[in-house]
């Protein structure tokens, strides 16, 4: 929708160009864009698994729709049009909600530029900071009285943000992230829910109305091809209910707030889910007590580091050194993208972070754990750091289990990678996580590895000149090491070998999409948390990180570095063969979980 703005980090406000507005509720955008052809690693038998039941947009009118859309058309009336957060908030939360609307960067998208007219934005949040949210502040504020406010404009598709300290009662620093959408709100929730169990397509689907507790994944965002959602960049979700082994998708355009699409999934045979863990709540508030509101200090085998969970990117390491050597700025997790289709296009847009006041989809079960990391020989070669994500009733369908792990060796070696426990929400599953890896150094090159070719050109490294991305398939190069890809000053560095299914945790190759960004000190491309910033669905390298490359990418020779990397792992649920995948079996008259993990990403080896 925005491919004729400028790129944010270039600092120029977008602008819409509409034929008509309407101010009702429908908002039609300029764009068309769509997905191009199948992943190298999407099955082309998917079709059979994925009856569709409905094709056109459902037209049926919902009392509490009309009020709802009544309600849009009097607050487009004001002289602040913008739709406020219907959650229950705190005096703190309404106080930094009404300072971030007097901020003219927060609030520059409220009316479109040419006619005037108010454009729909909505509050979806108001959330307690986080340190990992304030690294763009530079005046000093006190973390326990600072709030991160987000605003969705329906019109445009992004996301205003504004960090705000009602103790000081001003905004610290305001930006928008374009194309982006954040999770909804409890309400909009709600909203999505009613609108599906009330839908006759849905009810027919299941054979009954189903109730609304039943709705598992409502809050989290999706996509549908060829629909609105993917159209014109509507915000969707898609509320789905389990049926025997299949699960009925059921998704709701809350821009026009209406059912666009029901699709079934194959789920297979489930137990019950596993065994709450005891004491969950305090479980809960440990973990956001010392993890997300603290970082964490990391010393151990000549590394050291800070860490802490984030609001939606999951586990961040900081300010890495190896032997008192800078690595890394930071790592995190930002997205899950998990599409069931590779031809109709729906899934879910997963995060991952803390359990209270967060944007998280499937938020972290336990604290973080250090290990010892062994070879095959069992002599300690390093050590581990790993956070589990996980849904309540996992294994059961539609519930999630993620796993982030960083590991780091004793000769300098270490890791980025992650893995997803299954089941999820159908047995033709492709995760796609989404990696952002900053390194230190602000005089870094990258260079892509190429094979000697058969006009008699030599093998060997080629610089990016830059900002590109590139896809990791058949027609790869790699060194006789396994490398792809190298990062470096001209003095140290690191090779990038990418999964191929050589390493210990039995992955079967990342396939991988890496993208190289510039990083600039105050341009907002991820140094803060991110809300999922790419389409669940896409097959392509549309992963989310490419918006920071077009249309104009910078040039990145001797320049600090941002590398983006977004492995694929297809789950299969045929037995022998269970990749990403879960389930609860009987043994010995009681149900156990059984798990086939699909571990993936990058090593990085020293240079030198």
């Amino acid at each position: 929708m925005l491919t004729h703005l400028k790129r944010m980090k270039q600092g120029n406000r977008p602008f819409s160009v509409f034929s008509f507005f309407i101010i009702i509720f429908l908002f039609i955008s300029c764009s068309n864009k769509k997905n191009s052809g199948e992943g190298k690693i999407i099955s082309k038998n998917e079709d059979a698994l994925n009856s569709v039941l409905l094709s056109a947009d459902s037209l049926i009118t919902l009392p509490f729709v009309i009020e709802r859309v009544n309600e849009i058309k009097t607050v487009l009336q004001l002289p602040r049009p913008v739709l406020l957060c219907k959650d229950r908030l705190d005096p703190n939360q309404s106080a930094a909600q009404l300072i971030a609307l007097n901020d003219t960067v927060f609030t520059q998208f409220l009316k479109d530029p040419f006619s005037k007219q108010p454009l729909r934005n909505e509050i979806f949040g108001v959330y307690p900071a986080r340190q990992s949210d304030m690294g763009a502040v530079k005046q000093p504020y006190n973390l326990s009285s600072c709030f991160r406010v987000e605003m969705y404009n329906y019109a445009l598709n992004n996301t205003s943000i504004a960090l705000v300290d009602v103790q000081q009662q001003k905004v610290l620093h305001s930006y928008y992230l374009a194309n982006s959408q954040p999770d909804i709100s409890a309400y909009l929730r709600g909203l999505a829910v009613k609108i599906a169990v009330e839908s006759p397509e849905v009810q027919q689907a299941l054979g009954i109305k189903p109730e609304e507790k039943n709705a598992l994944m409502a809050s989290t965002k999706t996509s549908l091809n060829r629909s609105r959602c993917e159209r014109s960049r509507h915000l969707c979700v898609a509320p789905t209910f389990v049926k025997g082994d299949k699960a009925l998708w059921a998704i709701v355009d809350l821009t026009d707030h209406r059912l666009v699409g029901v699709r079934w999934t194959n789920v297979g045979n489930s137990g019950p889910a596993a065994p709450m863990m005891t004491e969950r709540r305090l479980q809960d508030d440990k973990i956001t007590s010392c993890y997300c509101e603290v970082e964490q200090k990391l010393n151990r085998n000549g590394w050291s580091m800070n860490y802490m969970l984030t609001s939606s990117d999951g586990l961040r390491i900081s300010d890495v050194r190896f032997n008192n050597k800078p690595v890394l700025r930071n790592a995190k997790l930002v997205d899950w993208h998990v599409s069931y289709s590779g031809t109709d296009g729906f899934g879910y847009s997963d995060a991952v972070g803390c359990p209270y006041f967060s944007q998280a989809a499937v938020v972290a079960w336990d604290i973080p754990k250090i290990a010892e990391l062994k070879d095959e020989k069992n002599n300690a070669i390093g050590f581990v750091l790993e956070q589990t994500y996980r849904s309540e009733g996992w294994p059961t369908p539609c519930n999630y289990n993620y796993r982030q792990r960083f590991e780091f060796y004793n000769d300098g070696k270490f890791r980025v990678a992650c893995a997803s426990i299954g089941r999820g929400c159908g047995n033709m599953g492709t995760y796609r996580p989404v990696f952002r890896i900053a390194f230190a150094g602000e005089q870094n090159n990258f260079y892509q590895w190429r094979n000697a070719g058969g006009t008699g050109s030599e093998a060997g490294w080629q610089q990016w000149q830059k900002e590109k991305w590139n896809e990791q398939n058949s027609l790869s190069s790699f060194t006789a090491e396994g490398y792809q890809y190298k990062i470096s000053n001209g003095q140290a560095g690191y090779y990038i070998e990418p999964g191929r299914g050589q390493f210990k945790d039995g992955g079967r190759g990342d396939f991988s999409f890496v993208y190289v960004t510039k990083n600039i000190p105050g341009r907002e491309e991820g140094e803060n948390d991110l809300p999922t910033i790419g389409p669940c669905c896409n097959n392509d390298y549309h992963q989310g990180p490419e918006k920071f490359i077009e249309p104009q990418p910078d040039d990145i020779s001797n320049s600090s570095l941002v590398v983006w990397y977004v492995a694929q792992m297809k789950n299969d649920d045929r037995k022998g063969n269970e990749y990403c995948w879960a389930e609860n079996v009987l043994e010995n008259g009681i149900w156990k979980t059984k798990v086939y993990p699909c571990f993936a990403g990058p090593l990085f080896v020293p240079v030198n």
